[in-house]
């Protein structure tokens, strides 16, 4: 299972969402999931809840995704940096075949993306 977590959802595990830390929990010690975290949405998540970045990025079961050139190039086409580079994080690439899921709190934000979402909210 692949899942990339949103600013909406980085903010949220750091403010306790049990559905987030359970995303987190299964990274660090179930084989086969995986969490990422796109660096654009860390820098999002860390303006709306300082230290949320540094306290994510220490957590050994998240991988920070860069803002490599592909990345760069699909965020000057959305509309925010970090709605962009979670979205090119969803997309298939060979270590991810089928995609990642966007997990988020807000998930009609995503309405209408060819993207699957994981609502966070209880």
């Amino acid at each position: 299972m692949h899942i990339i977590l949103d600013e909406t959802a980085m903010a949220a595990a750091g403010q306790g969402n049990v559905l987030a830390s359970r995303l987190i929990h299964r990274a660090h010690a179930e084989p086969g999931w995986y969490l990422y975290a796109p660096a654009c949405a860390l820098v999002e998540a860390d303006r709306e809840r300082p230290g949320t970045a540094e306290h994510l990025a220490a957590l050994p079961g998240i991988t920070v995704l860069e803002l490599d050139l592909p990345a760069a190039l699909a965020v000057a086409q959305q509309q925010t940096w970090a709605a962009a580079h979670c979205h090119h994080a969803a997309q298939p690439t060979p270590e991810r075949p089928d995609g990642a899921i966007v997990a988020t709190t807000a998930p009609k934000r995503w309405d209408g993306e060819p993207i699957r979402v994981l609502d966070l909210n209880a």
